[in-house]
């Protein structure tokens, strides 16, 4: 068994089938370096991640199969899945090898597989377009006063959850829909996230994130007007809604529960607290 060790990134993946190719030497299993390998590992390999040969391999397959399957490649990556490097690498070998048509393939299960995973991000990401609210900072300040902020307008903060790594999908959504406004969109699960400044969206990671991954932001955090803004925002919800025509079912089927902690139409509610739990458990 020949085991390929690669840094766990998409473009370390990228380099892992170009040197693949280039020792002709397919791997049998991919692993993070460190990872324990396999009974009857006959044979190891380093990979050092290179973005000029990971650029290659993506041209490559850039050539033979449209956009839309690049796409649905770098969302089966985002997926997470345990050995979706290992399908991954699979599927693009044999793209390589015996051109695009190969996309259609549905009885090969690598195939099947990321079509099936690329579509549950792709909905991950529709749901963080809808269910993804955002809070008033507490960072405001005259026009002028601070360099780093020129414009005195406060940064609005986003705690998110996804089941899948899909925030950086729904970031050209944001950035088009909320362009006049600071915001910081952050994944308190995987810990990082995307911060734009007016002009330009940086990723970024917080040395002490301990504030944003309680689900509810500090109130140290918050403007003064936060508060009174999110009970307005319930109380028009809670009177809009009609009693005789709750239909609890439905309410999940169209808004999973999963997100109610963090909306602020919901937070707070013996039903997103019930949520938490289950979700701490």
């Amino acid at each position: 068994m020949t085991v390929f060790r690669y840094d766990k990134s998409f473009e370390g993946l990228l380099t892992a089938v170009f040197d693949a190719y280039a020792r002709r030497m397919w791997p049998d299993a991919l692993l993070a370096v460190g990872e324990l390998a396999p009974m009857f590992t006959t044979e190891e390999y380093t990979v050092v991640t290179d973005s000029e040969k990971a650029g290659r391999v993506w041209r490559a397959l850039g050539k033979k199969i449209p956009k839309d399957i690049l796409n649905m490649l770098t969302m089966g990556w985002l997926s997470e899945e345990p050995g979706v490097d290992t399908m991954l690498a699979r599927y693009m070998r044999r793209i390589i090898d015996e051109g695009g048509g190969v996309t259609t393939d549905f009885s090969d299960p690598d195939i099947l597989r990321i079509k099936q995973l690329a579509l549950k991000v792709s909905h991950e990401r529709e749901h963080l377009m809808q269910f993804t609210r955002f809070q008033k900072g507490a960072d405001s300040s005259a026009p002028g006063d601070d360099p780093a902020n020129p414009s005195g307008q406060p940064t609005y903060f986003a705690p998110v959850s996804p089941r899948y790594n899909a925030l950086p999908l729904a970031i050209p959504y944001f950035r088009d829909r909320f362009r006049d406004q600071r915001w910081l969109i952050y994944d308190i699960t995987r810990h990082y996230g995307y911060y734009y400044d007016l002009h330009e969206v940086t990723e970024i990671t917080l040395p002490d994130d301990a504030r944003l991954t309680s689900g509810e932001l500090d109130p140290a955090l918050l403007a003064a007007d936060e508060e009174m803004f999110a009970q307005m925002w319930r109380g028009y919800i809670s009177s809009m809604a009609i009693k005789e025509r709750l239909n609890a079912r439905l309410q999940r089927q169209h808004m999973p529960r999963r997100f109610w902690p963090l909306m602020t139409e919901m937070a707070g509610t013996p039903a997103a607290d019930l949520a938490t739990r289950k979700k701490r458990r």
